[in-house]
């Protein structure tokens, strides 16, 4: 569907980033293009994917990050040999490097194709605008365990090699409209890829995970940092809490592995007694994500969290966890864009603007300085039909939280790189792109 002005009129997607670039001039062009391919999803002309050249493929590490599911994509080469980022440098617009995650989406105005010189390219609208990359191949990468299992399967890479991405628990025990997150699709992301015979595994069994992190360092792969994570565990999970559950693969990492990479992990918010535990196991970082700070929204786009835990238990736990992570190591995501989803969030970007930004304010503040993932509405998600948020919403975001992260004099977040346009490699949103 093409992108429509407030008086109902079709407009361009191209004219669309040029206006929302000239309103919020200050922020580099590439990131308002970047939101735009989140939000919107990319494509890829079939010659683009035949160059024959090694890249490293969508691994599918958590969710989907597509705009269909993968059954409506039967026939489609994009679906097997889609890259998982892409880096877009150059062109007509003169971009510096910006690192892009790829969402799959055959309606999207952008997509990769091949310039004249057999180049990739990103055109939008049919107009080329920058250079295209495909993410490197891992060195381990087309391995397998002596199990058969691929590595990749096990320990895939992003961020354009910076990140191993361990999600040990690919479920979530949210489950069902009443309690899983509204935007979410884990469960019905790993009932998909099984549907499809690919070597999806409920829980990864630790013994395999420290070989294929054994692999990893024999190859010589050049991560920097893992993220442990998975879904939530409201009950047992191999007779385990969720703090026990995770813990053990976090503490048998750093045992074999002591110091080698930056150790993230990402579950709910926990007691801090759990707290202490996860920090002792070795891990740097935590991530107890709060998705959307609007009370009422919390409760109807998370309410499983609303329920076993609560928005205000929730929020004082982050706080707790500063207290012993230090609050420049305690990072909760929020997913960006959702405030604004039918057909109960905010009706303008204003409103949307002021109260993320108040939760915005009131980590920051303590020293807490959150992320976020920019939304992609996923069709097997509850809020599949529901947006996306507008790209002027996000552009704005952008700049709510880099003003208000410099107010308040904090650091770039650890973890993630190097920051700034032309360093950054998280690729989910633009959060590192537009630190300056």
């Amino acid at each position: 569907m093409r992108p429509m002005t407030q008086d109902g009129s079709e407009c361009s997607a191209l004219r669309r980033v040029e206006a929302v670039a000239e309103e919020f001039h200050d922020l580099p062009i590439e990131v308002v293009v970047k939101e735009d391919c989140l939000r919107s999803g990319i494509w890829f002309e079939p010659d683009a994917l035949r160059q024959g050249h090694a890249y490293a493929r969508k691994s599918y590490f958590i969710f989907s990050f597509d705009h269909l599911p993968l059954e409506e994509m039967e026939g489609e080469q994009a679906r097997e040999d889609a890259p998982e980022e892409i880096a877009l440098e150059g062109g007509a617009w003169g971009f510096r490097r910006v690192i892009v995650s790829v969402r799959l989406n055959p309606d999207s105005p952008y997509r990769v194709g091949l310039g004249e010189d057999n180049g990739l390219r990103l055109l939008c609208d049919g107009e080329p605008i920058a250079e295209v990359t495909f993410s490197p191949t891992p060195p381990y990468y087309g391995d397998a365990l002596d199990d058969g299992t691929p590595i990749t399967e096990v320990a895939p890479s992003i961020e354009w090699g910076y990140l191993l991405y361990l999600t040990v628990f690919r479920m979530c025990q949210y489950f069902g409209k009443e309690e899983e997150c509204q935007f979410c699709d884990i469960n019905r992301n790993f009932k998909q890829q099984r549907a499809l015979g690919r070597p999806y595994h409920a829980i990864k069994p630790l013994d395999r995970l420290l070989a294929a992190l054994d692999r990893v360092v024999q190859s010589g792969a050049r991560a920097e940092a893992y993220t442990l994570t998975g879904g939530s565990i409201t009950s047992r999970l191999e007779s385990k809490d969720e703090a026990s559950f995770y813990i053990e693969y976090a503490e048998a990492i750093e045992e074999r592995f002591p110091g080698r990479w930056i150790g993230k992990m990402v579950v709910q918010a926990l007691p801090k007694e759990d707290v202490r535990r996860i920090h002792a196991a070795g891990i740097g970082i935590y991530h107890p994500n709060y998705e959307i700070w609007d009370r009422d929204l919390f409760e109807r786009i998370c309410p499983g969290k609303a329920r076993y835990v609560g928005r205000d238990t929730w929020i004082a736990r982050i706080i707790e966890a500063a207290e012993v992570f230090g609050p420049e190591r305690v990072i909760p995501n929020f997913v960006g864009g959702i405030e604004m989803a039918r057909p109960f969030g905010f009706k303008t970007e204003e409103e949307a603007w002021r109260s993320t930004g108040e939760g915005l304010d009131y980590f920051m503040s303590r020293g807490i300085a959150p992320r976020f993932t920019t939304w992609c509405p996923e069709p097997l998600s509850a809020l599949g039909s529901a947006g996306p948020a507008s790209l002027r919403y996000h552009v704005g975001l952008l700049k709510l939280w880099r003003d208000t992260h410099a107010r308040h004099g904090l650091p770039a977040p650890p973890g993630y790189g190097e920051p700034g346009i032309g360093n950054a490699v998280f690729s989910v949103s633009s959060f590192m792109d537009v630190i300056e």
